[in-house]
């Protein structure tokens, strides 16, 4: 498999890892994505502005502590990739960009979002990991529009 094709596939792989399902067991951040994330790396940064406090996490099992308590209270979440990935790879780096919607259902509520991430993977030994992340969402209202 070509690298571009890879990362492709690592990265819309990526996206369904965060999918839930009712009666899903626990979300652990490190089992779900422990082949994604450099969990060894000391300069990893990670951002996602849907968290609340908008933090930058500087490391794989940071990152983890902010999304695993909240993804532990979700009921479900769905996703459909409607734009991507598109990537480009070079040496010992590559970077991928994919455009998702998806539907997070809590106990209280049902949103949908849109999110466009972009990511920066680098080839290890054991495999190609997730060094930078930048998700931005936009919450889309019931016409399904931003």
């Amino acid at each position: 498999m070509d690298e571009n094709r890879e990362i492709a596939d690592l990265h819309r792989r990526w996206v369904f890892g965060w999918e839930r399902t009712e009666g899903d067991p626990p979300f652990d951040f490190r089992r779900t994505f422990g082949e994604f994330y450099d969990f060894g790396s000391a300069d990893v940064r990670l951002y996602d502005d849907f968290d609340p406090q908008q933090r930058v996490a500087s490391s794989a099992a940071g990152y983890g502590e902010i999304w695993e308590p909240a993804f532990r209270k979700l009921v479900s979440v769905q996703h459909v990739v409607d734009d991507g990935p598109h990537v480009v790879t070079g040496g010992e780096l590559a970077a991928s960009t994919l455009r998702f919607v998806a539907r997070i259902t809590t106990p209280d509520a049902v949103t949908d979002i849109r999110t466009t991430t972009s990511l920066v993977w680098r080839r290890t030994p054991a495999g190609w990991r997730i060094i930078r992340e930048h998700n931005s969402s936009r919450v889309l209202t019931a016409a399904g529009s931003e």
